[in-house]
């Protein structure tokens, strides 16, 4: 077995259980009684740090306020989505209750998707217009309690890096709850981990750069395609690519 394949294992062996630990330990506070927001995302952040340090990855953040993601208003972050360690890079890089709309089957793998549902994270169809529209309005409520929702509007991993199609349902989201989109650009992630491998780049730099925050309230009268193509704009410019 090659050097690269072995510690690729580690990784994921390490990556795997450390996850299930973190499952195990929501659940167990959860059934105790003891469960609140807070400690869960110091856990999410902890538990993301661990995921980064496992393949040497160094964050580096550009433009960040922190007072955008504590103004009382609904918050979506919207970002390019090329990689798995988005998702840590994202709680690792940025403030607040992140939680993020995660595929419905995922919260039927044993342990790991009690984990999600007690984590408040929240559970879209993406195969079901109708259920989707539903998950949507539950994704609503829990921004309106404080929650800042991380949404990735291409709806899946991007295998080229580049941005795909964006769907509507985050903008329509963004419209009807009247939330501030914090665009977010990230650079180098994919070079650790692209879509549908296995191979990790170890010791990689990421970027994260924030751009100016979108009020979707005042864009009601623009509309959602507009709204599209202003968030598809600061992206590309925040990952670094030439508007197409």
């Amino acid at each position: 077995m090659q050097a690269g394949t072995v510690k690729s294992l580690v990784i994921i062996t390490k990556s795997f259980a450390i996850t299930l630990w973190i499952s195990i330990i929501v659940i167990y506070r959860l059934h105790r009684g003891l469960y609140t927001r807070r400690h869960c995302d110091s856990l999410l952040r902890w538990w993301s740090r661990k995921l980064l340090r496992y393949v040497g990855m160094n964050c580096r953040t550009f433009n960040l306020d922190e007072e955008v993601f504590r103004g009382g208003r609904p918050v979506i972050i919207m970002t390019n989505h090329s990689s798995l360690y988005d998702i840590p890079i994202m709680f690792v890089t940025l403030p607040g209750s992140i939680r993020m709309l995660t595929k419905k089957d995922l919260f039927k793998v044993p342990i790991w998707g009690k984990g999600l549902e007690t984590g408040e994270f929240i559970p879209i169809h993406r195969d079901n217009r109708r259920r989707a529209i539903k998950d949507l309005a539950q994704a609503r409520k829990k921004m309106e309690s404080g929650i800042i929702l991380w949404i990735a509007p291409e709806g899946t991993r991007s295998r080229t890096g580049d941005l795909g199609p964006f769907k509507k349902g985050g903008f329509m989201l963004a419209l009807r709850s009247k939330a501030i989109i914090v665009p977010v650009g990230i650079r180098g992630a994919r070079e650790v981990l692209p879509a549908r491998s296995c191979t990790f780049s170890l010791g990689r730099q990421v970027e994260v750069h924030v751009g100016s925050p979108i009020d979707a309230a005042s864009r009601q009268a623009a509309g959602v395609e507009t709204l599209m193509k202003e968030v598809e704009s600061q992206l590309r410019s925040l990952m670094g690519t030439a508007a197409s």
